[in-house]
């Protein structure tokens, strides 16, 4: 077990505490880097959502992580950060230009609807985002003159210095892959500023923020203005991969699966986003082979136990018409995260903590060590 001797303020905030950190994460570089030359073009698209959905999950870490203030509403950012792509992109502007475009308006939005935030809590801050997030899918819906209502629009490859990338090429990979890249490094730094601080000193205690100084109102509503914005960035890059947006598209289900990427990657750490986004992005190949290959197997089980053909028969049948059901990817994302409150609330990335500690304290470990802390405050209680 390496032992950590800090002797200035300036190791608490170091970006790599110890040169281990620097040599693994150098090799996952490495290893993304050369991805692109092994691995199919079908794997390379999932990776490529993947770093989508991870940016976004970084963003919602910073809202719901660092801050404590909860969204269902991010569906609509991302929306706004692509229809701004799709409209600028009708006028000729360059890439870069509309990209950055996109993040200040969705982050001027943001935080508009972060005021909200200054009066409300919990499950009404919800219900408020969930409203935003209705009144944006019915702007796009309506407004056709510039969203061109429920038809959509149709999306141009991304043009850089005059060479097109086209969705499915390696540089629009490592162009996701540095976005997101970019984005955890630069959320790294800000919660290492007194920005960041202040994010978390309002997440774990508002009284306590403010009897400390720090203005709750101004970094609520920038905690959304700097979310809002990455999801916008996000948004440019997600419809530059689709090539096609509909409002339908930006719905209240996929504001839910961005709240699984951090519930099920883990709240407290931004390795969670990426560690959600990884699993999320996978249930749908996995959904995938549960419809169309899980029937054969289990039928090819049941045969080798010696049932007859026509029960062999009515297995099958029975079993793909479960498979196909209508609302079952929602079924399992309920279960999964159900599973996942009751039993490992720390998530994926919390569940890796323990296991690497449990070999470092080996056998030593105590249970208790992550166990939740009781709050004996009173007025913390009562919130």
């Amino acid at each position: 077990m390496r032992f950590l001797f800090k002797t200035d303020y300036e190791d608490d905030i170091r970006l790599f505490p110890h040169s281990g950190y620097v040599v693994s994460y150098g090799l996952l570089l490495a290893v993304l880097l050369i991805a692109p030359y092994v691995l199919s073009s079908y794997l390379m698209s999932q990776l490529v959502f993947v770093c989508i959905y991870a940016t976004v999950g970084v963003a919602l870490m910073i809202l719901t992580g660092f801050t404590g203030q909860a969204s269902l509403g991010h569906a609509a950012f991302l929306a706004i950060g692509a229809y701004t792509a799709a409209y600028l992109q009708k006028y000729n502007v360059p890439f870069p230009v509309y990209f950055l475009a996109a993040g200040v308006l969705t982050g001027c939005i943001g935080a508009l609807v972060g005021f909200p935030a200054l009066r409300l809590q919990g499950i009404y801050l919800v219900i408020a985002t969930i409203s935003f997030a209705f009144i944006v899918e019915e702007i796009l819906a309506r407004w056709e003159s510039v969203t061109n209502g429920n038809e959509g629009l149709r999306i141009k490859a991304v043009s850089l210095l005059g060479v097109t990338v086209s969705r499915d090429s390696p540089t629009f990979y490592f162009l996701c892959l540095a976005v997101l890249v970019l984005t955890i490094v630069g959320t790294l730094n800000l919660l290492r500023s007194p920005t960041g601080r202040a994010f978390v000193a309002i997440r774990d205690s508002e009284t306590a923020a403010r009897s400390m100084g720090v203005n709750v109102a101004l970094y609520k509503v920038k905690s959304f203005a700097i979310s809002a914005a990455i999801t916008g960035f996000a948004g440019v890059l997600f419809a530059h991969k689709l090539s096609f947006i509909s409002p339908e598209m930006f719905t209240l289900q996929l504001s839910i699966e961005f709240i699984i990427v951090i519930l099920i990657g883990g709240t407290f750490s931004l390795h969670g986003a990426v560690l959600g986004a990884i699993f999320i992005v996978m249930i749908d190949p996995f959904l995938t082979y549960l419809k169309d290959d899980m029937p054969g197997i289990i039928a090819g089980v049941a045969a080798t136990f010696g049932a007859g053909a026509a029960t062999v028969a009515n297995i099958q049948s029975k079993v793909a018409a479960f498979a196909s059901l209508n609302g079952l990817k929602g079924a399992i994302y309920g279960i999964i995260i159900m599973l996942f409150v009751l039993f490992e609330p720390l998530g994926i990335y919390g569940r890796w903590l323990k296991i690497k500690l449990f070999f470092q304290l080996f056998p030593l470990y105590k249970r208790a060590t992550f166990k939740r802390q009781k709050i004996y405050v009173k007025s913390e209680r009562n919130r």
